[in-house]
């Protein structure tokens, strides 16, 4: 299932819901469409657009958020997906100063590296085998990470983060092209409407119900 971009009325990136989810936020004139997909949804008497990226209506008040969630996918969004080491196709996670040595499980201690590296390096530490890193890690900032962090990527939500931190990752070569995620419908097919299963809660201010994902 295609996912879409959810920006606040001023903008601000808030998360991702499902298409469905979006075109019922349309439809009910709770968000506008600021950019549409190549999916065409069909009802009885109907076509529309499925968007990607859509903006609400009105303004969503959020709770201050804390520091980006440490997660495999937001680490290897960080590091390109690369060995932070030789540069290789990352596929685990190292910590810098080994657990076993007194190193901790936070954004400054870990990074994407190569199964090769993460096992000829093991519990010791660079300056032992003589390595360099060529930047130190660090925890990633700015309102975009809300995105980029879930690993879910379109080349038409980048205009709308890159004002909002994560210039790096958002200039990488994988947001240069369309990628599917999780879903079957191929640009160009039509699906029909209805409920989404599995679709995420689209924001909602405080103190308020979430609404049903039906119209």
């Amino acid at each position: 299932m295609p996912h879409v971009l959810v920006l606040n009325a001023s903008y601000e990136p808030l998360g991702v819901v499902s298409m469905r989810r979006a075109l019922i936020l349309v439809l009910n004139h709770k968000a506008v469409s600021l950019e549409d997909s190549e999916v065409t949804l069909h009802s009885a008497t109907s076509a529309l657009p499925a968007p990607s990226v859509v903006r609400l209506t009105r303004f969503v008040r959020v709770p201050f958020c804390g520091p980006v969630p440490l997660t495999r996918r937001a680490l290897f969004a960080r590091d390109h997906g690369r060995c932070v080491y030789c540069g290789a196709a990352a596929t685990s996670v190292d910590h810098v100063i080994p657990r076993s040595r007194g190193g901790q499980h936070r954004w400054d201690n870990v990074v994407a590296a190569c199964r090769r590296c993460n096992h000829t390096k093991a519990d010791r530490h660079l300056t032992e085998l003589g390595w360099r890193m060529k930047r130190p890690p660090a925890p990633p900032s700015g309102l975009a990470w809300r995105i980029i962090g879930t690993g879910i990527k379109d080349p038409r939500w980048r205009p709308y983060l890159e004002p909002y931190g994560g210039g790096d990752q958002l200039r990488a070569p994988q947001w240069g092209e369309y990628e599917h995620h999780d879903h079957t419908e191929q640009p160009g097919h039509t699906v029909p409407l209805g409920r989404a299963h599995g679709a995420h809660p689209a924001p909602v201010r405080r103190g308020e119900q979430p609404e049903p994902l039906s119209a």
